[in-house]
């Protein structure tokens, strides 16, 4: 899409505080006229119309315009879209009730390509894992993420978050001679 598209979906989102809670239906209608002027196959519209759901409290309606977004080629259009879109689905997932599938949508994202989306996918992984009971995988990602941020200690909350989820190490005792 051209960027004047684009900066007027920018300044859309800017107003989005704006508009009272009760005025969700008026930024959604902002947005949906947006929308209107793309091509019905462009992925980019079933994104910004997801992220007007969810915004607006509606993470049941943005989850299915998520994952149009995403089998549509978002990814084609914009990596960093596409990653939104996991990272933001993945919170409506598990605001619906299927952390599950948010874990599994957002765990192979610890292994792409580093942006500056890294620490919201551990912190959204984190709030899927503690959805699930799994609050010692979401504590070592916080803090993994959190380390690099801080001004001293990050080695030693690197190796505290690492030891959050590694297995004991079993110390064998060595025979004593007589």
């Amino acid at each position: 899409m051209n960027s004047d598209w684009e900066d007027r979906v920018t300044a859309a989102w800017a107003r989005f505080d704006d508009f009272a809670q009760e005025d969700a239906p008026a930024f959604r209608a902002v947005i949906d006229a947006l929308v209107a002027e793309l091509p019905g196959d462009s992925p980019l519209g079933p994104f910004e119309q997801a992220c007007a759901w969810d915004s607006t409290g509606r993470s049941d309606r943005a989850v299915p315009l998520y994952r149009r977004a995403l089998d549509g080629g978002l990814a084609d259009v914009s990596r960093y879209k596409a990653r939104r879109a996991k990272i933001q689905l993945a919170s409506s997932l598990r605001n619906t009730g299927e952390a599950e599938q948010g874990v599994r949508l957002l765990t192979p994202e610890l292994l792409a390509p580093s942006d500056e989306l890294d620490d919201a996918v551990r912190a959204c992984l984190a709030l899927c894992l503690s959805s699930l009971g799994r609050d010692r995988e979401g504590l070592s990602l916080v803090l993994g993420a959190l380390a690099p941020h801080l001004p001293r200690y990050q080695r030693s909350m690197a190796n505290y978050a690492r030891l959050l989820v590694e297995p004991p190490r079993r110390v064998t005792p060595r025979p004593r001679g007589r």
